[in-house]
């Protein structure tokens, strides 16, 4: 099957953008570094869009570009597969990182000031960023087109490799380099399980093509994992699955995402809206014709998805930082995407994926125009009273608020309900749970949404305090150093125009897409769902267009969830603004568990990096100092000099000495001859 011409410079227009950015930022100056990723990445999303209407008219393109190298009739390949699925992850990749490139050239103008004097890495550092958030896209377009494992797992390292030097940006910062080497290492330990997935995978179908594979999948259903009575789909799905909880920030691999807040605002929505962090929810859709092979697997997923969901919304409650805060949503909206695919909802997922990209991307940038207004202070206690000084921007993260907790019309009304009622439908194992979870996360969503809004933008303005909460360790870390009074003011174009146009989406999306996504013919053969799994057959019948949809919502239990979060949101942050700290006060241990986020941080530094110290300190003891340098090396220089101290003796230079040692000789020798015969 041929390519489709415009297929190869998807990705690399960014990556062009990236290399010139990346190599010639000095010469290139400021100017052309922005300039050239942003013109690569529009490039990428105007042919997107062009190859969208192809695919629309129902050619599907599936095709090898270049062969790496072939070994035992296994072939690894350069390849795509462009579908309705791999296009709708295309057109939503390029236009939000187009939207974070031409916010981050207001954002990143005084970069220079986070950089001590002087620093070496704070040289050309506006130019690197670009080019770091350029490549970052190109990884994201290579794992999203791939058409076999191999490819899905270069763009799938490659992205985490970029978000590492995306995290720790600001390397003279010891909590951006902690951030970073700590996402680093979760993600391997995810991106372990899903290596040995990818081996069994060829092990046992002998190709890493996806088709392939799909082929084989009643073979692989029909064997057992060696010495275990376990499916061996089972087994290569759950493998799977955990490189999609570290790529996708699944409990309890979730841990990553938080700290990420460490890097500039930009990075922030572009890892955690529309490209890195969907990764896995994109790799579990495409994987459907496995998945379905096991529901056991599934159960799995959809448990997993509600863990995270519920719990991680419940942290955001007690963030007073303006970027955790979303951060945290974040956690809890990609737990509902992965419930979703529990539920054999594959469609679902795959719609809120596309939405939530849209409010969150708002959410994320509107927190960094707070930021920049509020001289890059990120505690929300330090703030109050914005909206009258960011019209543009309180508007816009209102509207991000609205979608992120479920209201109609907006776009995540559609896509979060639709999510609910698949759970509420599935026959998977844990469906109930799941369900019970995603529902009392409704109320939760609500509550955190409006919180974030009722907390910077109304109420008291306590900015003009230049003391308030003087001494507490949580303020911005995008800080630039600046701890006084501020006068607040609009952010410039390059920020509000990128709000704007993600807004527009967050209200927009879902009246456009729930039809065909969910219950038309969208995703074609992109997705497979076996007829043991009614979900989304079962609402197709009760649905009645999108009207209809918000008519019914209005009368239905996660609308007036959602509702009665943002009411008591309100009731505590503009009504009654001293009882927020009576309440922490009475929660006591509670309260305490979610600041200290389950523990799941402090347990990690205690075993994993207190671990590794005592590691550390046995090898270097024991190890370093007394077996290579002790015997190894100290040993083996005194065993000599002990040889040579003895030897020495016999070299004395007297003939006499010498002659007496040849007669002892010859008689041990005639001794020994003697007595052998």
């Amino acid at each position: 099957m041929e390519m489709h011409p415009y297929a190869l410079w998807v990705p690399l227009a960014p990556l062009f953008g990236a290399v010139v950015a990346g190599l010639f930022g000095k010469a290139i100056g400021r100017a052309g570094a922005h300039w050239i990723t942003s013109l690569g990445v529009a490039v990428a999303l105007i042919l997107s869009w062009l190859i969208y209407l192809d695919v629309d008219a129902g050619t599907v393109y599936n095709a090898a570009v270049y062969t790496w190298a072939s070994s035992g009739g296994l072939s690894f390949q350069v390849g795509f597969l462009i579908d309705k699925l791999t296009v709708t992850m295309m057109l939503v990749v390029s236009f939000v990182s187009l939207m974070v490139h031409i916010y981050t050239i207001g954002y990143m103008a005084h970069d220079e000031e986070n950089w001590p004097d002087g620093s070496l890495a704070g040289k050309n550092s506006y130019q690197r960023f670009f080019a770091y958030i350029s490549l970052f896209t190109f990884s994201m377009l290579m794992l999203v087109m791939s058409n076999n494992f191999l490819q899905l797992f270069f763009g799938w390292e490659a992205v985490g490799l970029v978000s590492y030097l995306l995290i720790g940006f600001w390397s003279s910062r010891p909590t951006a380099v902690y951030a970073n080497l700590k996402a680093f290492l979760v993600n391997r330990v995810g991106d372990f399980g899903f290596l040995l997935g990818i081996g069994l995978i060829a092990a046992y179908c002998g190709s890493l093509n996806y088709n392939d594979v799909f082929a084989q999948g009643q073979n692989l259903a029909g064997l057992t994992f060696p010495g275990t009575d376990w499916m061996l789909v089972t087994v290569i799905c759950i493998c799977l699955f955990i490189g999609a909880m570290g790529k996708s920030a699944q409990f309890p691999l979730h841990v990553w995402l938080p700290d990420s807040m460490e890097g500039p605002t930009p990075i922030s929505a572009l890892i955690h809206a529309a490209t890195m962090v969907t990764a896995g929810i994109f790799m579990v859709s495409r994987m459907s014709p496995l998945f379905e092979l096991s529901d056991a697997a599934l159960s799995f997923v959809i448990v997993i998805g509600a863990i995270t969901a519920f719990f991680m919304a419940l942290i955001a409650i007690v963030q007073t930082d303006i970027k955790r805060v979303v951060a945290y949503s974040t956690l809890s909206q990609l737990g509902y995407m992965t419930a979703a695919l529990g539920a054999s909802a594959y469609s679902a997922a795959m719609f809120h994926l596309a939405t939530h990209a849209f409010f969150k991307a708002v959410l994320f940038l509107g927190a960094g125009s707070v930021i920049i207004a509020m001289h890059h202070e990120q505690d929300m206690r330090k703030m109050g009273g914005l909206r009258k000084y960011m019209p543009i921007t309180y508007l816009t993260v209102l509207i991000g608020a609205l979608a992120n907790a479920g209201f109609p019309p907006f776009a995540g009304f559609f896509s979060k309900d639709s999510i609910i009622e698949a759970v509420h439908l599935s026959t998977t194992a844990g469906a109930g749970f799941a369900h019970a979870l995603l529902l009392a996360g409704v109320f939760i969503g609500g509550f955190y949404s409006f919180r974030l809004v009722f907390f910077a933008f109304h109420g008291k303005e306590r900015f003009r305090d230049a003391h308030a909460h003087d001494g507490h360790d949580g303020h911005g870390h995008d800080d630039h150093g600046g701890h006084h009074a501020v006068e607040p003011k609009e952010s410039p174009w390059v920020v509000t125009v990128p709000l704007i146009l993600l807004a527009i989406p967050s209200i927009i999306a879902g009246w456009v897409m729930i039809g065909p996504a969910l219950f038309g013919d969208y995703f074609r053969a992109s997705i497979f769902i076996a007829d043991g799994h009614p979900a989304i057959a079962a609402m197709k019948d009760g649905f009645h267009g999108a009207w209809g949809m918000i008519v019914h919502g209005l009368t239905a239990l996660p609308f007036w969830l959602a509702l009665a979060g943002a009411a008591t949101a309100w009731y505590l942050y503009i009504v009654r603004p001293d009882l927020p700290a009576v309440i922490k006060k009475k929660s006591g241990v509670l309260a305490r568990i979610l600041e200290e986020k389950y523990g799941f941080d402090r347990f990690n530094d205690w075993f994993f990096a207190g671990g590794a110290r005592l590691i550390g300190r046995g090898l270097w003891k024991g190890g370093d100092q007394t077996v290579i340098d002790g015997l190894a090396v100290n040993g083996s220089a005194k065993v000599v000099g002990w040889i040579a101290s003895i030897v020495r003796l016999f070299q004395s230079g007297h003939i006499y000495q010498y002659a007496f040692s040849m007669i002892i000789g010859v008689f041990l020798l005639l001794t020994f001859w003697m007595n052998r015969a």
